[in-house]
């Protein structure tokens, strides 16, 4: 997820996704590539970042459950982390690493990724974000890679028929460009070859700590059930509405392909409804792990990982992690139900039999 000095974090977000295109071999998914910001971002922000600057994700507690730090955002690992495993292949190594492989595929996800270039959105009337490496940047280094990678497009074509490609997520930081941009390249990746689509919502970012936080209200009637604040969580489902006429369009427009959304809306409320019954502790959901207090442990001028921030003792009972992202235990919740369960629609992706279960 992007900025939490965002007024409204939302994900418009594209996964494409090139496995068992129809007409095409046995769906074997031989190589991921990834573009987005801090959801998928496992290292290149931090690979790139100089000396001082996001000092916090560069070391403990960020990646204490995996074991050291690794420039994701959590505990531990991702979504995109646990759909490699899945489909039987190695973790996705960034982009900007260094004499690693790159044989299963590539990470191009930067944290705080806008979808434009913010030279050209922000035009010089605003701050630019902390990063400037837009999805429009993350699409030439990708597109870049496999020139250089394969010999000709007929390759890089044969390449993407058995591979995955996500390109997903980028937050709210240019939220009015976000639709335009991910449906653009979307399009640019299925004239690449790209035989299979799918397309996350956002999530309901009045359920996150973070904005739980920066927009309390006083009036009980501005939460839900869930204890989540409902006019944010409108506008998420708004976006979503929005986001699957775009899905619509792009059907229409590339019918050979099999393109479906991904329900990150729902799937995240289904995760907090049946908290208990997968581990998580009933009475932490709207709370993060690593934080400095209050009655969601989230204070933006504490953050996890600074003077002041302490971490709770088992993070797998926590759904955040520090009050923007999730916990390793929730991305793994949350990756089973979106990619083997029912919130993905329809179900287009195939995994080895013996892999599928983390």
């Amino acid at each position: 997820m992007a900025s939490s000095t965002a007024f409204l974090l939302l994900v418009a977000a594209l996964h494409v996704c090139c496995c068992h295109a129809q007409g095409g071999d046995d769906g074997a998914v031989s190589a991921i590539y990834s573009l987005g910001d801090s959801i998928t971002d496992t290292g290149n922000l931090v690979k790139q970042a100089p000396p001082g600057a996001f000092e916090t994700i560069k070391h403990l507690p960020y990646g204490v459950t995996f074991g050291h730090p690794t420039g994701r955002c959590s505990d531990g690992l991702l979504m995109i982390d646990f759909l490699a495993q899945d489909m039987g292949l190695p973790f996705l190594n960034p982009y900007l690493a260094k004499n690693m492989s790159f044989d299963h595929g590539a990470n191009f996800a930067v944290a705080g990724a806008t979808a434009m270039d913010p030279a050209d959105q922000f035009n010089g009337r605003f701050s630019m974000p902390f990063t400037a490496n837009s999805l429009k940047l993350q699409l030439r280094w990708f597109k870049d890679f496999m020139k250089s990678t394969f010999n000709t497009d007929e390759e890089i074509r044969k390449r993407l028929q058995s591979s995955l490609v996500l390109v997903g997520e980028i937050g709210g930081n240019d939220y009015n460009f976000a639709l335009f941009w991910n449906r653009n390249v979307s399009e640019e990746v299925l004239d690449m070859g790209a035989g299979r689509v799918i397309v996350p919502g956002n999530f309901p970012i009045g359920c996150l700590p973070s904005y739980l936080t920066a927009m309390a209200s006083p009036e009980q009637s501005a939460y839900d059930s869930a204890g989540c604040l409902k006019d944010l969580n409108l506008f998420a489902a708004k976006h979503n509405a929005q986001l699957q006429r775009a899905v619509a369009g792009l059907r229409a427009s590339y019918p050979d392909a099999a393109i479906a959304y991904a329900d990150y809306f729902n799937s995240f409320l289904s995760l907090l409804k049946g908290a208990p019954a997968l581990g998580f502790d009933e009475d932490s959901t709207h709370k993060a792990c690593c934080g400095a207090g209050g009655k969601y442990n989230y204070d933006e001028r504490r953050a996890c990982g600074v003077e002041g921030a302490a971490v709770c003792a088992d993070p797998s009972a926590y759904v955040s992690w520090d009050g923007i992202h999730m916990t390793q235990a929730a991305y793994k919740a949350m990756s089973r139900l979106i990619y083997h369960g029912r919130y993905l629609q329809p179900q287009i992706l195939s995994f080895p039999e013996k892999n599928g279960q983390t």
